[in-house]
């Protein structure tokens, strides 16, 4: 799986977070771990009638050219607007709960500051804690390798393809752009070393590369087994969970991502149900620049003018 994303993190610093939903961002951690690591880019664009790249050197190659896009990632922010719904078992509504989250990036590392809950500004009390725990991530983000995430588990895709079988490549066009798209399926006898690669033996999907820029466009990606995480004593993700990825191209400099969609059903503490519905939409995206003392506080300073 790739870099890890704090994003999981950013709705869960309210008093009021409830277990579930803090399960739920795990659930998206995994599966943008997985994306994550596929994220680069690179020059080079091969020709509509060209034979298709071998998938494995492909994903090599992307994972190559992620040192460029972070220097350039670090310059820009955006705002990402996460909702997640809880579901009862006729699959109607039971709780709705949002957040507006400003994204930034260091060192590699993507960190999601809460600006809003459920429409409302934070309150005080919870503008400080807010605060004190971007403070104290950007201070880890910065000792923290780039291709590891902050929870400390090292990022290898190398480990993660070998617990992987890719199948049927093939071009497709993909909002009107070329893409190498290719199905994956992780392998049940497979070695695991960590958590991500452990869940990357449970999961099938797709991912479509952009073929011009080498970046991930879209990925449909689900469970095709359920996961138990802490030995199904914490939680089992049950069969059939599935997560959905979008990203464009922003200012002709890189790609960031435009939504995400996620579906969870799960049984937490070996005896309570869960079930519920994950969506994100990310805009008003902006270059700007962070100057020294500022980005301990995780604050953006517009890029000035030439």
């Amino acid at each position: 799986m790739p870099r890890g994303s704090n994003k999981a993190n950013t709705l869960c610093s309210s008093t009021n977070e409830t277990f579930e939903s803090v399960f739920m961002m795990q659930f998206k951690m995994l599966a943008l771990a997985f994306l994550l690591m596929f994220a680069g880019s690179a020059p080079a664009q091969d020709k509509p009638d060209a034979p298709l790249p071998d998938v494995r050197k492909l994903m090599v190659e992307v994972d190559q050219h992620q040192k460029q896009v972070d220097k350039i990632r670090e310059n820009y922010t955006y705002t990402s607007l996460q909702t997640t719904q809880d579901i009862d078992s006729d699959g109607q509504v039971k709780k709705t709960e949002s957040g507006e989250v400003e994204i930034f990036f260091v060192n590699g590392h993507e960190i999601g500051r809460l600006v809003k809950k459920d429409g409302k500004p934070l309150e005080a009390s919870q503008e400080k804690k807010e605060t004190e725990r971007i403070t104290k991530l950007v201070e880890k983000a910065e000792k923290t390798p780039a291709d590891q995430s902050l929870n400390g588990d090292e990022v290898s895709i190398s480990k993660v393809l070998g617990v992987m079988d890719v199948r049927n490549p093939r071009r497709q066009l993909y909002h009107n752009r070329p893409n190498v798209v290719f199905d994956f399926v992780g392998r049940k006898d497979a070695k695991a070393h960590n958590l991500a690669e452990n869940a990357s033996k449970k999961l099938q999907g797709t991912l479509w590369i952009d073929e011009a820029d080498r970046e991930v466009a879209h990925l449909d990606v689900s469970f095709d087994d359920n996961f138990k995480i802490g030995g199904g004593i914490l939680a089992t993700i049950q069969k059939g969970s599935n997560f959905h990825f979008e990203q464009s191209p922003i200012n002709g400099e890189l790609w960031l991502p435009t939504g995400a969609e996620a579906t969870v059903a799960a049984r937490v503490l070996m005896v309570k149900g869960v079930r519920q519905h994950f969506t994100e939409r990310d805009y008003d995206f902006k270059r700007f620049n962070v100057q020294t003392q500022q980005s301990k506080e995780a604050k953006a300073v517009p890029a000035a003018k030439p």
